[in-house]
This record gives structure tokens, sequence and C-alpha cells, in this order.
């Protein structure tokens, strides 16, 4: 007798959420994490910052970090008017560039603080007499020792290697930074266990609709920039979704060629009328309407939609193949 064959079939809620309990875990607790160290945040960055002034602001950071710093880049251009230049590493790490920057800010952002890279980049701008600060969640790390001063996120330890609460801390610290250093910014009102259901719920909803289209984009602009890069970066690692992520803008320029019938796109504000009309599925992302402050918030949804996706595809996002929670280059 022929072995009789069977199809799982895998779905949100059924056996396999057991995968990604520690990312759901890191999610959930972003409210806590965020609301218990913001103010800290911003009092420990003045006194850091101390009055002083700055002619350009480099931003040194990888992966999820690097979205970070994204975001951190529209704040400071727009409310400070401070040009921002985001490092390209290999320049002194593998080219022994020397770069004559004019008196900088030379801000590291890396969750583990163990980024070789980005260690070095602070080094040279350190050597070079600029002021350099480390952004990190963990103390006594590499970028610690080479940044002249340090803002520990205090997120406690996250076990998932896809960043969750860790990303949220670092793009809600770099808010509190602009503040610092003399934005007309008001305090953050930071996202409520409401938003996280929210933003739960429309995740869930719009899962179908995701896992059936082979061509998947990720939309925005302005503030939410860093914010579609992010989740894109998030679909990538935790469930192998091919997510190119652009600015709404840039996506004019070609790549909407690609969107139609069998594509989809998750977008972050208002989506354009012609990619309705190309057939295209629209994944709206809930907006918090909270403007400088969204990328703290709208991110929440495309984390959900990612452990969601891992888990309907039967992959486990807290440890992805290939993947470990710290990466190092040069």
């Amino acid at each position: 007798m022929r072995p009789r064959r069977f199809t799982l079939r895998l779905v949100p809620g059924s056996m396999n959420a057991v995968h990604g309990s520690w990312m759901e875990d890191e999610i959930r607790s972003q409210t806590e994490v965020l609301a218990s160290n913001s103010a800290r945040y911003f009092e420990e960055l003045r006194q850091v910052i101390n009055g002083r002034s700055f002619d350009l602001v480099l931003l040194v950071a990888r992966g999820s970090s690097d979205n970070a710093a994204l975001a951190a880049r529209y704040l400071i251009e727009i409310h400070l008017g401070i040009p921002v230049s985001l490092a390209a590493p290999s320049v002194i790490t593998r080219y022994s560039g020397a770069v004559r920057y004019p008196n900088c800010l030379a801000v590291g952002i890396s969750q583990s603080g163990a980024a070789p890279d980005v260690s070095e980049v602070l080094a040279e701008l350190r050597r070079q007499g600029h002021a350099t600060l480390a952004i990190t969640n963990t103390p006594s790390s590499r970028v610690t020792s080479e940044a002249e001063y340090s803002l520990l996120l205090e997120a406690g330890k996250e076990n998932a290697v896809a960043a969750t609460k860790t990303y949220t801390a670092s793009v809600l610290a770099t808010y509190q930074m602009v503040r610092a250093l003399g934005a007309d910014l008001p305090n953050p009102t930071l996202p409520t266990s409401e938003w996280i259901e929210r933003s739960r719920s429309t995740a869930e909803a719009d899962l179908t609709r995701l896992l059936r289209s082979p061509i998947v984009f990720s939309l925005a602009r302005g503030y939410n920039f860093a914010t579609c890069q992010e989740t894109a970066l998030k679909l990538i690692e935790c469930a192998l979704v091919p997510c190119k992520p652009y600015s709404l803008a840039d996506f004019e320029h070609g790549p909407k060629a690609m969107a139609g019938v069998g594509s989809a796109a998750i977008v972050f504000g208002e989506p354009p009328s012609s990619l309705a009309d190309s057939g295209t599925q629209i994944l709206r992302a809930p907006s918090s309407g909270a403007g400088p402050a969204s990328a703290i918030w709208d991110v929440i949804y495309g984390q959900w939609l990612a452990l969601y996706a891992a888990r309907a595809r039967g992959y486990d996002p807290d440890q992805p193949e290939r993947l470990a929670k710290v990466t190092e280059t040069l």
C-alpha cells in the first residue's frame, strides 16, 4: 500500500504559532520599554550636548540601526537645518579614506554594540577631534569604548534575532537627541497597548493578500521612509518574503512598472491613485498621525506583518536560518 500524503497548511494561530514567541513578547513589550526610558534619554542627551552646535551630523549604523539613523536624518534636517551624512564605513575601514569633516557630531547606532565598522568610524572621528556618541543596548561594548559619550537604551535583553524593541528604542533615542540639539519638537507621545493591538489585527487581516503576491513593495516618504525600509527588512529576514522598499517619489521613477495584478504594496501614508488603478493589492498600514514621531509608532504594524508571515510560512523569526543576533562586518 502506498503511503498517504498530507499537505500541512500553516496559518496564524495554529500549532506553529510557537514560532516567534520571543519576537511576539518583544513587540508587545515596546509600550513599557519606551515609556520607561523616554525622559531619561532626553535628560542624558541634553547633558551630553550641553548647548554645543554642529555643522554636520554623521550617522553610522548597519541593518535595523541604519533604518533608525534614516529616521533621525529627516528629523535633524527638517527641524534643525543641519546637514546629515549617512556614513559609508568602508571608506575608512576598507579604503583607509581620510574624509575632512567639518565641525561634526558623529553618532554610532548599534544595538549589540559589537559592530566593528561602526566602532572604527567613531574611533576615527574621535581621533579627528569631533564629538562622538554611541547609542546601544549593550553596556561595556566596543562602540561605548570608542565613543566619547554613550547612551544606553536599557530595553532589556532582546532574544529574537529580529530587532523590534531595540529598533523603536533607537528611533526614540534619536528623536530625543534632536530635541536635545535644540529642535522645537514636542515630547513625543508613545505607542499604547491599544495601538499594539490595532497594528496586530490589521497585519493579521492583511496577511493573505501579502502571501499571495510574488512581488511585494514597501512604500513611504518623509518621516516614515525609515519605516518602509525596516518593514521590508523584517519581511526578508523573518519570513523570506522578497520585499523592495522605495520612497513613494522614487517609486514613480521606474519601479512602478512592476506594479500590477499579482503584486502587493505595503503603503505607509496615502497610496498614489495610479497604484490602485494598476490592480496592485494595497496593504494600507494604520496611521498613527504622530507626525515627526510616526517612525516610533507605525513600524509596529510591519513587525506584526513579518511575524505572521513567518509563522504562516513555517519559519521561526526568533532563530532565522543563516542569521545571528550579532553581525560583524568591516
